[in-house]
Parts: C-alpha cells; sequence; structure tokens
C-alpha cells in the first residue's frame, strides 16, 4: 500500500508516518505544500528509521504530487485547511482511492479547549463532500496524542475510532491502523457519527494539560 501523508511534516502525520514506516511494509510519502519542506522532513524521518535499523526511504513531495502516488491519502492538515486541500488534490486521486480525516475542530478560552462544530456537522463531512465521485472517505486517528505516536520508543496501547460510509474503506483503513504496533482499530459506525468522536478530542487536551503525567493520554476501550 502507498500512504501519502498531507500535512506529513506536522505532529500527527510525522508520527504516522514513522511508525507506518517502522511498523509496516507499506510506501510512506510525505506532502506538504512545501515540496522542499516534505524532503526535508522526509530525509529526517529516513535517518531516524536508519538509526534504528530500518531500511526504509520516506520520499517526500507537494500534496498534490504525494497524492498522485498513493492508494490512501491522510489528510493531516489543520481543520480550517481539509476543504481546499481535497479540492487541491481532486485531480490527482483515482476511483477507489481513499480519503483519511484525523481533524477536529476546536476552539480555546480561558476554560479549556472545546469542540468547535463545523457546519457541516463534522471535519469528516466537510472532506466527504469536498471528496470526487469514487473517492471514499473515512474518519480515524482523531483522538492520538502525536508526541507519543512520534517517540518510536513509546508503547501505544490505545485504540483509534474508525468511522465511514463504506466498509470497504473501513476495512482498508482499520487494516493499516492495526499494522501499528499497540493501535487497535474500533468501527464506530458510519460518518454521521464522526461529531461525538470529534468531540472526545478536546476533553482529552483538557484532561492532559490539568493532570500531571498525562501528557500522552489516550483511550482503551474495554
Amino acid at each position: 500500500m502507498r500512504i501519502a501523508l498531507l500535512g506529513g511534516t506536522g505532529d500527527i502525520g510525522g508520527g504516522l508516518a514513522l511508525r507506518w514506516a517502522y511498523d509496516t511494509s507499506h510506501t510512506v510519502l510525505i506532502g506538504s505544500r512545501d515540496a522542499e519542506k516534505a524532503r526535508t522532513k522526509a530525509e529526517e524521518y529516513t535517518t531516524e528509521l536508519d538509526s534504528r535499523g530500518v531500511d526504509v526511504d520516506v520520499a517526500g513531495f507537494e500534496n498534490r504530487a504525494a497524492a498522485d502516488r498513493a492508494n490512501v491519502v491522510v489528510l493531516a492538515v489543520p481543520p480550517y485547511h481539509v476543504g481546499d486541500t481535497v479540492e487541491a488534490i481532486a485531480d490527482a486521486l483515482d476511483e477507489g482511492d481513499v480519503l483519511v480525516s484525523p481533524a477536529t475542530g476546536m476552539k480555546r478560552d480561558e476554560d479549556g479547549f472545546h469542540y468547535h462544530k463545523p457546519g457541516a456537522g463534522s471535519v469528516t463531512r466537510i472532506v466527504a463532500d469536498a471528496a470526487p465521485s469514487g473517492v471514499d472517505v473515512v474518519g480515524a486517528f482523531h483522538n492520538l496524542a502525536a508526541a507519543r505516536l512520534s517517540n518510536l520508543d513509546a508503547e501505544l496501547g490505545v485504540d483509534t475510532l474508525v468511522i465511514g460510509d463504506d466498509e470497504d474503506a473501513k476495512r482498508t483503513v482499520t487494516d493499516l491502523a492495526e499494522g501499528i504496533e499497540g493501535l487497535r482499530a474500533l468501527d464506530a459506525g458510519g460518518i454521521a457519527n464522526a461529531p461525538e468522536i470529534e468531540a472526545l478530542t478536546p476533553l482529552l487536551v483538557n484532561i492532559a494539560h490539568n493532570n500531571d503525567g498525562l501528557n500522552d493520554l489516550g483511550v482503551e476501550f474495554k
């Protein structure tokens, strides 16, 4: 499988890139609006993996070029950029490709972080509305702690909730998620359920900020 992480120079994109390159044999592509920035970050990931005895090249491209080379495209970009990003890469996507959205809208005030529900109902729905015909959208990886994910010495032991309206696309993303050691994927239904899942992220951030030792907080369902 060829996975493009658009916004793969950031925290969650970088963490997923490192984990997939370290734990699986999938081809990992880093995307950015700035191709040079993507290449530089890809070289950093390759060096980190090489230091751990993993002989793999992580390649960097401008977002559209990365998407053009991939079967699965992860939109690891801020929530207010997801619609524009999908429009920018739309003609590089093929029928059968899968778009994955881990973004969640948040706002902050003096009391902490709060879910910022977009007019479409969820960030995942924004992606689904913008996606070309024949390209399925799956929401996943919303509630993962980026620092924990990118630390290859850290054991994960957490769950990610997977939502989507196409069962085959959800199965593809579930398999990709569970290829990462210590990460379990749970089916949470269709995209209509995205608001409930996205709203967990600000809750976890607030708990982490208000309790010592919980910086890398995650969720495990038992």
